[in-house]
């Protein structure tokens, strides 16, 4: 990969992890501003912290996408950003595009995932 693809995808990344770590500031803002506005009966109480549990699962998907977003970062460092972690090929450039934090070419990707069922 040339340095104005890795240019490219690292910039990408970046904006990515940003962006989640703003929706992260806004979910921490607005889950302690409820916990100071509790009101109600049970059944609205029930379904804010239905709310509360969903909106902290997918926060904790996000944080998991973070670590991955820090690793590509760290390969792009080292310029080994878009080989496949499983055969070392390259991955193309189509895939990082719609997936920038994919660590398998698609042949790869999916025989792991015929393995997995």
């Amino acid at each position: 990969m040339d340095d104005k693809q890795l240019e490219y995808f690292e910039n990408k990344l970046i904006e990515w992890k940003k962006q989640l770590l703003r929706e992260a500031g806004v979910t921490l803002t607005d889950k302690l501003s409820q916990e100071l506005t509790r009101q109600g009966d049970f059944g609205d109480l029930a379904n804010i912290e239905t709310d509360q549990n969903f909106t902290l699962r997918i926060r904790d998907r996000e944080r998991k996408l973070i670590n991955k977003i820090d690793a590509c970062l760290k390969k792009i460092e080292n310029r080994t950003y878009g080989q496949c972690d499983a055969c070392g090929e390259e991955i193309s450039v189509k895939r990082l595009d719609a997936r920038p934090v994919a660590g398998m070419c698609i042949s790869c990707k999916t025989e792991q995932e015929k393995h997995e069922r």
